[in-house]
């Protein structure tokens, strides 16, 4: 049977869900621990979080933490950073947003494109010339490195890379400062919250828009000062993940924790809302931001590089991609 030292850690429980015959009817329930008390347990499944009284309790454990592929994580954040259109090329996507951030418009090749790469390439570069935006593939490392070799000496520039990071939520709500200061989290952006946004990103288009408010489970946090935003961050929940994007804390109030705020305010929400895991992206070059994922316990996954063939511009960098992020704490 699980204890209160259970708390946090992924378990199965089969619990009692009916009676035929005489007999008990079980279902088997997996998830993570989020409550254990005297009257019953609490467990965050894929569906949402499950009250399960103990007298409805027939067995449970704690199984071994799960392990997520490059795939999975792709896809999550695909979907928790929704671009406007998406079509699709076998198995690759085709994402665009009006050209609004570079995960936003550029492919995805994760599997099988149901053509040779070359081939493959070259259809990627029609699909973005025909809606006037720059050629961009997302090549996660190491499982798309035939990709991010194909694509040298065609003239593709090559991003920085970006590190992927998760961490366990379980971790970062349980961490949530009492004496903070108030943190409002918005199930869509304030005029406020928006004008942070659009002046990080150099403005903001309706597909901007559409992909910030895209995911049906989004909140949009911010920290007041003086009646204007001092802190602003953005989470998105999907598939049990809570994607972390475009925190930002304005130069006068850093240093302060309020980035770690943020994230461990939409760590509890996502929590609570059934999710397991926090994933999100970030700059290698960005050692601050690093810096502080750390102390809040996300590691390292794995990183992806942005390759850009802007044949309007030739030879020109790409533009910079839209990681986390993270100002000083």
């Amino acid at each position: 049977m699980l204890g209160p030292e259970d708390v946090g850690h992924r378990v199965v429980v089969r619990r009692i869900v009916g009676v035929r015959d005489n007999r008990p009817l079980y279902s088997d329930t997996l998830g993570e621990l989020l409550e254990f008390g005297s009257d019953g347990l609490t467990v965050a499944t894929s569906e949402g979080p499950l009250r399960v009284p103990l007298d409805r309790v027939s067995a449970a454990k704690r199984i071994p933490e799960r392990r997520y592929g490059t795939a999975a994580l792709e896809r999550v954040a695909s979907l928790a950073w929704p671009a406007p259109e998406v079509d699709r090329l076998g198995d690759w996507q085709l994402r665009a947003a009006g050209g609004w951030t570079g995960r936003g418009n550029s492919a995805l090749p994760i599997g099988d494109p149901g053509m040779d790469l070359p081939d493959a390439i070259d259809a990627v570069r029609r699909w973005y010339a025909e809606r006037g935006l720059p050629a961009r593939i997302n090549a996660p490392l190491p499982l798309a490195r035939a990709v991010d070799v194909a694509l040298d000496g065609r003239g593709w520039d090559r991003s920085p890379p970006v590190l992927v990071q998760t961490a366990r939520l379980a971790d970062l709500a349980a961490d949530t400062p009492a004496d903070g200061p108030p943190v409002r989290l918005d199930p869509t952006p304030t005029p406020e919250w928006l004008a942070v946004a659009a002046a990080r990103k150099g403005g903001l288009p309706p597909e901007g828009y559409q992909l910030l408010t895209g995911p049906e489970r989004v909140r949009f946090a911010t920290v007041y000062g003086d009646d204007e935003p001092i802190a602003t961050a953005r989470g998105a929940v999907v598939s049990g993940f809570l994607h972390l994007s475009l925190v930002e804390v304005a130069e006068p109030a850093r240093r302060r924790g309020l980035a770690g705020l943020l994230t461990r305010t939409l760590a509890g929400w996502a929590a609570r809302d059934g999710a397991h895991t926090a994933l999100l992206q970030v700059e290698d070059h960005n050692h601050a931001a690093q810096a502080l994922y750390a102390r809040l316990g996300f590691t390292t996954h794995h990183s992806y590089v942005t390759r850009t063939l802007d044949e309007t511009r030739a030879g020109s960098a790409p533009e910079p991609d839209d990681p986390t992020g993270a100002v000083s704490a």
